[in-house]
């Protein structure tokens, strides 16, 4: 179901987004078993006590919150909840979405057909004059460039597709420009384009943040396209959740003597298309459909559902640092899926596992 939040929903969804051990996975869970998330802010107490939580979960108060609107207002950015219609299609279709995000600029791009082009940001100057050629054939093309502002690659992909449209992902809050020198490209993307963020405004990006808006820019886009990456860059963690996420991976081959070349040459081999221009990406994401609704309804509410304490410690001794699937979990339980899932909540608030996108679950 797709609706606009009242403005007291509104707030209550904020809250529980940014409660301490609230990640998407369980916000998703614990709205769709409580029917709102005022009536699962309720339940956090008694919920983090039986996953065996010894203190009280940190959640923002009502002031904090109306802190965190206002100064989001102040910049003319706009919360978008991912159960609304402005919401972009594409990321309320990942399993599960960012429960809400900040933008700001042009929002209607953000349902446009978007491609994401990231890589270096030592780039060479080779790498950069091709991204920023690329952005600019895909933009007049069609399509939507998506991006993280950071030096190199981010930044020619941003600078090439200006005229046509181009979103900037940031790991910080909307205002968190990063790096500074690039400020007049910001300014020029918030006026012709859109800056979109899962934090709050006034937040400075910490490492932690980064895998986050990854997941952001790979689930906005058709396609994601790696220009430059060496074996250990973080767009090759773009590119790798992209893949999960079903969106195609292109990658742009290098020579070998490059170590710049190493990642990109690694994914075509692992089975990326090859990039030599915007013809390829087209190509790639010529006749794919558009992202369906998710199959759930956040509102429907579960109904009572209360695991046992022998059920949630038979959960937790099946867990480890290994991820695996919740349905794993479930059948080796023998218990009804729906038990076993909120016991997973449970153990999740109470800091005793982790809830992972795509289905999974590990320990802490």
């Amino acid at each position: 179901m797709s609706r606009a939040l009242t403005d007291a929903e509104r707030r209550d969804w904020l809250r529980l987004a940014r409660t301490e051990n609230v990640g998407p996975v369980t916000f998703a869970q614990l709205v769709g078993r409580f029917g709102s998330a005022g009536k699962a802010l309720a339940a956090l107490p008694d919920l983090a006590r039986r996953g065996g939580r010894m203190g009280g979960l940190k959640v923002p108060t009502e002031a904090e919150v109306d802190k965190e609107l206002a100064d989001g207002a102040a910049l003319g950015a706009r919360l978008l909840a991912s159960c609304e219609p402005a919401f972009p299609q594409a990321l309320a279709a990942l399993d599960p979405p960012p429960p809400l995000i900040w933008a700001r600029g042009r929002i209607e791009i953000l349902n446009g057909s978007c491609v994401a082009v990231v890589g270096a940001r030592v780039a060479s100057a080779a790498g950069q004059r091709f991204a920023r050629g690329l952005a600019a054939e895909l933009g007049q093309g069609g399509q939507v460039i998506v991006s993280g502002l950071a030096r190199g690659i981010d930044g020619a992909a941003h600078e090439g597709a200006l005229p046509t449209g181009t979103v900037a992902v940031l790991g910080g809050g909307v205002d968190d420009i990063y790096p500074a020198e690039h400020a007049g490209l910001y300014a020029r993307i918030v006026e012709a384009g859109c800056v979109v963020s899962e934090s709050e405004p006034g937040r400075t990006a910490t490492a932690r943040d980064f895998p986050r808006r990854n997941r952001i820019i790979s689930g906005l886009s058709r396609a994601v396209v790696v220009v430059e990456a060496e074996l250990r860059s973080g767009s090759l963690i773009t590119a790798r959740l992209a893949a999960e996420q079903g969106r195609e991976v292109l990658a742009v081959p290098g020579s070998p003597l490059d170590p710049r070349a190493r990642g990109t040459n690694d994914l075509i081999r692992q089975g990326a298309a090859l990039c030599e221009g915007a013809e390829d990406v087209l190509r790639a994401i010529e006749g794919l459909r558009g992202f369906r609704e998710p199959d759930r309804d956040l509102f429907a509410g579960a109904g009572p559902l209360d695991p046992d304490d022998a059920l949630r410690e038979r959960v937790a001794a099946l867990l480890s640092p290994t991820p695996v699937s919740r349905d794993e979990i479930a059948r080796a339980t023998g218990a009804p899926a729906p038990l076993v899932f909120a016991a997973l909540v449970e153990l999740s608030l109470a800091d005793r596992c982790e809830l992972l996108p795509g289905g999974m679950v590990s320990t802490a």
